[in-house]
């Protein structure tokens, strides 16, 4: 039921700060066909980006680790980044006239700097609970977004240049890739919880979503 799981509470906790970045003007003109292709490149290369700190992330989630089992989910989480997901987003890229040596030589958005380096500070300074709290708005999100818009009757399906990052994240294996996410918080939560955590917790899910927002933001941004 909705509104039990640690997720859907950090949602309700976030309050508007959660809709603006799941129907950011980024995602809703992308769903509508009419996103400028300067702002979805920019997108797709800081995006790339993202994906390297990504894969540190959860380096880092593997560190922070107390049991063999999340061990291994850090670990083939690092893998499907490193050796599947960079190299289908480069490939992806391609597609946009984005090769990779452009991709390599673009400079980080201050934007990414602000979302990365926050999730990995959080890593850092915390347990590997936050890390998984920083992250999901961008795991878990993605997967809401997608769905989301595909059920918008507003939604382009025809000619839509978007709709396959559409359907990519609204397709089982990544929306199944989210519910683990998901699951994920609520058994770390009742180990390495407690209700008096719950602030701290919020909070940081609060700050990752907005700077999840603003990295939709600096996509839209992009100079025509």
């Amino acid at each position: 039921m909705a509104g039990n799981t640690l997720f859907d509470r950090l949602v309700a906790a976030a309050g508007a700060t959660w809709p603006s970045y799941t129907r950011h003007q980024f995602v809703l003109r992308l769903a509508r066909g009419d996103l400028p292709e300067a702002a979805f490149r920019r997108y797709l290369i800081q995006d790339y980006l993202f994906l390297l700190h990504f894969s540190r992330a959860w380096g880092l989630a593997i560190y922070k680790s107390d049991t063999l089992a999340e061990m291994r989910r850090a670990q083939a989480l690092v893998a499907a980044t490193l050796d599947v997901e960079i190299g289908l987003h480069v490939d992806y890229c391609r597609g946009w006239g984005i090769d990779a040596t452009a991709l390599q030589a673009a400079p980080e958005a201050i934007e990414t700097i602000a979302y990365t380096r926050f999730v990995l500070d959080r890593g850092l300074a915390g347990d590997r609970l936050d890390l998984e709290i920083a992250l999901a708005p961008c795991i878990v999100g993605y997967a809401e977004i997608a769905s989301e818009r595909l059920a918008d009757p507003a939604t382009k399906l025809d000619g839509n240049p978007y709709k396959s990052w559409l359907d990519m994240y609204a397709g089982a294996e990544y929306q199944v890739l989210a519910e683990e996410a998901k699951a994920a918080l609520d058994e770390q939560f009742a180990r390495r919880g407690g209700e008096g955590r719950f602030p701290a917790l919020a909070a940081i899910f609060t700050a990752a979503t907005r700077l999840e927002a603003d990295f939709w933001q600096m996509g839209l941004d992009a100079p025509r």
